[in-house]
């Protein structure tokens, strides 16, 4: 009987894929028989896929990834990307299954969390992780980043009204309006290959150095991977001026810290309604908390 983490159960209901927490059981016994795997432990923090544990039959340790299926491309997009980033900066892509949302990847060590580091050598772990994700990627077929930013735009003023309205105005216009400013900045030309969720939970240890897994996968500034860490570790961003941390990371980067700081805000609210929706708390909680707090 396979243990499906909770939050992975809670996103598959929210989404409608009832389904497949039925089917699952069917779906890794098949594909543990095509691709000749020994399954072992699943993962219990995972959050949008069921991972296990596998080892190839040459005795290679591996991971199986059963990402929850959604009506966007999801698997589609995480399988563009790291074919084209080939164990650079993201997880090794060993195998997959697109139609069945199903990858196999090389098994990488512990993550930045469970390592717990210092915050500020933390930042500088997953900047150097993802800068060596960033690079031009003509003919991608992936969301750009205006696409995002007018996706979220709608997640957030649904979904504040689904959850009603778990933060307060101030922090919604905020985040629209910031969403607004990013998606008329876009520009094709200068675009590149990002990560899409680069935080601590997705850097893994290889070697000594860190690889990102979990790739949303977008054609976009640069800018939208620090915007990830801008939303993180909420608390200490409220410890001083919180716009220190965009003027940190762009030094660091060489990136615009006005573009970090405004899709810090979008994501810092719409991952804090997606976590209040899918009881992944109290993170969530911090997240909205903070967002109020900056609006004001």
């Amino acid at each position: 009987m396979i243990e499906i983490p909770t939050v992975v159960r809670q996103k598959a209901m929210a989404v409608g894929a009832a389904g497949w927490l039925d089917e699952l059981p069917t779906l890794i016994d098949n594909l543990a028989k095509q691709w000749t795997l020994t399954v072992g432990r699943a993962y219990s923090d995972s959050t949008e896929a069921f991972v296990t544990r596998v080892q190839l039959d040459d005795g290679t340790p591996a991971v199986l990834k059963l990402l929850v299926p959604r009506a966007a491309d999801v698997a589609a997009n995480e399988i563009e990307v790291l074919r084209r980033t080939k164990g650079e900066g993201c997880v090794r892509l060993l195998r997959y299954d697109a139609s069945r949302n199903a990858l196999l990847l090389e098994r990488l060590g512990a993550s930045l969390y469970e390592l717990a580091r210092p915050f500020e050598e933390r930042l500088e772990i997953l900047c150097a992780t993802a800068r060596r994700v960033w690079r031009p990627a003509p003919g991608a077929a992936l969301p750009t980043g205006a696409d995002k930013g007018r996706w979220l735009a709608e997640f957030i003023v649904e979904k504040w009204e689904q959850l009603d309205r778990p933060c307060s105005e101030a922090a919604v216009d905020d985040a629209l309006t910031c969403a607004a400013s990013r998606v008329a900045s876009h520009a094709d030309e200068r675009s590149l290959l990002v990560h899409g969720d680069v935080h601590q939970w997705n850097a893994l240890q290889d070697d000594g150095a860190f690889k990102l897994v979990d790739p949303d996968g977008l054609l976009a500034e640069a800018e939208y991977d620090l915007g990830i860490l801008m939303r993180e570790d909420p608390r200490e961003l409220l410890a001083g001026d919180p716009r220190e941390r965009a003027r940190w990371l762009a030094a660091r980067t060489g990136l615009d810290a006005n573009a970090i700081w405004e899709w810090g805000v979008v994501e810092r609210v719409s991952t804090g309604l997606l976590g209040t929706e899918v009881g992944l708390q109290p993170v969530a909680r911090e997240m909205l908390a903070a967002a109020d707090l900056v609006a004001e």
